[in-house]
């Protein structure tokens, strides 16, 4: 037989003193509802914007083949499909985007403004998208969209993480990650020239990548010099955003 059910339950001891909140892992984005930022939205979407122009006017001045092969063409269209989403859910108050994906994002913006500036921008003969043989005047269709691939857009890259992205984001674990682009980009890189005449002029679009000129050995050593300073810039910036101070978020 079972015990009668008492009909009166006694009061139960007062807990003594506030209860104890135990830390949790669950980050504050969790749980605080993201706001509405329309500035932020329309920033992005003129950077957005801006890449997307870069890249159609490079495919207006030379052969789809050809631009599309480059890593500062993939990476501006990488970076216009990014920051529209990001503005997006900016707009909507969504949460953002995954920080292993925009960080990514502006690492390779970093990479092609670095890449062009220290490297490209003085050899002789001179850099040129569609194949051009003369240095492009300033302010004419070529040298317009070298500007606005490797300068304009990544500086874009860098002031939205560094104005409008919440800091301590990235992770070191994901630099690893970071780095399998690159290492995609170069193996195309080297497999592109076998299906390519042997007298084409855009066998090798970057000259530190030229096997024909260098052999591949020391092709493969710059690659190597490369991809250690990609990693070592990508360290940098996790460290970086460890450190930096996070923007007032401000319903902008």
């Amino acid at each position: 037989m079972t015990a009668p059910i008492p009909r009166e339950i006694p009061d139960l001891p007062a807990v003594p003193g506030p209860p104890l909140l135990l830390p949790s892992p669950v980050p504050a984005t969790a749980v605080v509802a993201p706001v509405r930022r329309p500035v932020v939205a329309l920033l992005r979407l003129l950077t957005a914007l801006a890449a997307a122009g870069g890249v159609a006017l490079e495919l207006l001045l030379g052969t789809p083949a050809r631009t599309l092969s480059y890593f500062g063409v993939q990476t501006n269209i990488l970076l216009a499909v990014v920051m529209l989403l990001s503005a997006r859910r900016a707009w909507r108050a969504r949460r953002p985007l995954p920080s292993g994906v925009t960080g990514a994002t502006m690492l390779y913006a970093v990479i092609t403004a670095l890449v062009y500036h220290l490297l490209l921008a003085h050899t002789t003969p001179p850099f040129s998208m569609t194949g051009a043989t003369t240095l492009p005047a300033r302010w004419h269709g070529a040298w317009t969209t070298l500007q606005i691939l490797h300068t304009v857009t990544p500086l874009a890259a860098v002031l939205d993480w560094l104005l409008l992205t919440p800091a301590a984001r990235l992770h070191l674990r994901q630099a690893a990650t970071w780095l399998l682009y690159p290492l995609a980009y170069l193996a195309f890189s080297l497999i592109r020239p076998a299906f390519l005449a042997p007298s084409a002029p855009d066998r090798y679009l970057y000259p530190f990548l030229d096997v024909a000129t260098h052999g591949y050995r020391s092709t493969l050593a710059n690659a190597l010099l490369l991809g250690l300073a990609i990693y070592a810039l990508a360290v940098l910036l996790v460290a970086l955003d460890h450190t930096r101070p996070t923007p007032v978020r401000r319903r902008v």
